[in-house]
């Protein structure tokens, strides 16, 4: 018989613990980032209440904050006009509308319209008739 080995993982230590712990939080602090610069999330609404009618404080014209403005307003711009190329792959699709080729409806290389010949105007007529006839019943 082969002789099995008992082994038998001990639990770390205190030392270990805190070894361990040391390192995790040496990660943690390595890709953390400190933002200092706050602004309003233009994606929330903002519901504007409206004064009191016989109150003075109210009737006071307030300065417009022209920073809000411009961050709303791009907020609410389309993605093609607030971003030169695409955020994610599925904004690809369609980001450039313009055509490749400028459409010229008389070349007949690219439109193939649909002609009539002696036939398909004879069953046109037949279906109208038909039509007509059913409709008047």
């Amino acid at each position: 018989m082969a002789a099995t080995k008992n082994v038998v993982k001990e639990s770390p230590n205190a030392v270990h613990q805190n070894a361990i712990l040391c390192e995790t939080i040496m990660k943690e602090q390595r890709h953390q980032k400190l933002y200092t610069n706050y602004s309003i999330n233009p994606y929330t609404k903002i519901h504007v209440l409206t004064g009191k009618p016989n109150s003075i404080h109210d009737t006071e014209e307030g300065e417009e904050d022209s920073h809000f403005l411009e961050v709303i307003h791009r907020a609410n711009q389309e993605p093609v006009k607030k971003f030169d190329y695409p955020q994610t792959e599925s904004q690809e699709i369609g980001w450039i509308t313009k055509p490749l080729l400028e459409s010229d409806r008389t070349d007949r290389r690219l439109n193939f319209y649909r002609h009539n010949s002696a036939i398909t105007k004879y069953m046109d007529a037949a279906w109208r008739d038909k039509e007509q006839r059913e409709n008047m019943n």
